[in-house]
């Protein structure tokens, strides 16, 4: 069994952009910068952030952090937006969902321009990933691909059951999975709560992707032997042992999945750890978008 360490993988991407900075930056250009916005203090949310604020300054990328109060106006965001959105020293515009519910995430989407959208949610990037044209991919599902291609997962050809149909998750990585790419070229299901034979189906995928945000949903009893497992699932669950009070529990249940699997991902250490890396490429393919296009 093939441990799917994100550790291992996103390390080998940030190695790779941090040099990609270093050049550009003796050679007197500026470094790339990221934009993020958070709302409210939600703890996940808090983490979420740090983390990539940390792994910008790991590869020399600038970072520039907005905090708002979780009552402020929608139209207080939408403005805080559109300053990134005229800097033509920002890059990068992320905006940590999820947000107050006074607040629309699509709107908030929409108000990023496309060609800094490193998210990738907009509707153009979305409508571009689906024609396969050159665009921001959804920094999870971009993870992920480059977690198979670090690990030389066979992909051609392979029956992939994908659970879960989220825009953020499930539905940019069908695409991307059956998409005629050295790792796509899957035969692609993807299944939902209304998904009738759930277990029978995964019996057949050669590759599960789980991305349902439910705790150890998938055991294996539904996974056949020698099957690649991505778990995407993220959630803390109460734990009274546990030294923070709750543990991460992704959406399989890791160990006995494991002794079934032919690769696995682990939670937490895994997706998540790729999803950044797949963030800071984005930002990266926008600095390089807009220096093409004399943002200086």
């Amino acid at each position: 069994m093939i441990l799917l360490d994100g550790k291992i993988a996103s390390l080998s991407v940030k190695n790779e952009l941090k040099e990609q900075v270093h050049q550009l930056v003796s050679s007197g250009k500026r470094a790339p910068h990221l934009a993020v916005i958070i709302v409210g203090n939600n703890g996940a949310s808090e983490t979420y952030v740090a983390s990539k604020v940390k792994n910008c300054e790991e590869i020399g990328f600038g970072s520039t952090l907005i905090r708002l109060d979780n009552t402020i106006d929608e139209s207080i965001l939408l403005n805080a937006i559109d300053e990134l959105n005229k800097d033509e020293l920002i890059d990068g515009i992320l905006v940590q969902l999820p947000l107050p519910k006074h607040i629309s995430e699509q709107k908030v989407i929409e108000k990023i321009v496309p060609n800094k959208d490193v998210d990738g949610f907009h509707p153009v990037n979305a409508g571009k990933l689906v024609q396969g044209l050159p665009t921001f991919i959804p920094a999870t599902p971009y993870g992920i691909m480059l977690m198979l291609q670090y690990y030389q997962i066979e992909t051609k050809g392979k029956h992939a059951i994908v659970i879960g149909r989220s825009n953020i998750v499930g539905r940019p990585m069908s695409i991307l999975l059956s998409s005629n790419t050295q790792y796509g070229n899957c035969t692609v299901t993807v299944c939902h709560s209304h998904t009738k034979n759930l277990k029978e189906l995964c019996l057949q995928g050669d590759i599960i992707v789980a991305a349902l945000g439910k705790p150890e949903f998938l055991k294996a009893d539904m996974i056949k032997d020698g099957a690649v497992i991505i778990d995407v699932g993220i959630t803390r669950v109460e734990d009274a042992t546990a030294k923070k009070g709750f543990r991460i529990k992704g959406d399989v249940a890791f160990d006995e999945v494991a002794a079934k699997a032919a690769a696995i991902t682990p939670v937490p250490g895994g997706v998540g750890l790729m999803t950044i890396a797949g963030l800071l490429k984005n930002t990266l393919h926008s600095y390089q978008s807009g220096i093409l296009n004399h943002r200086q």
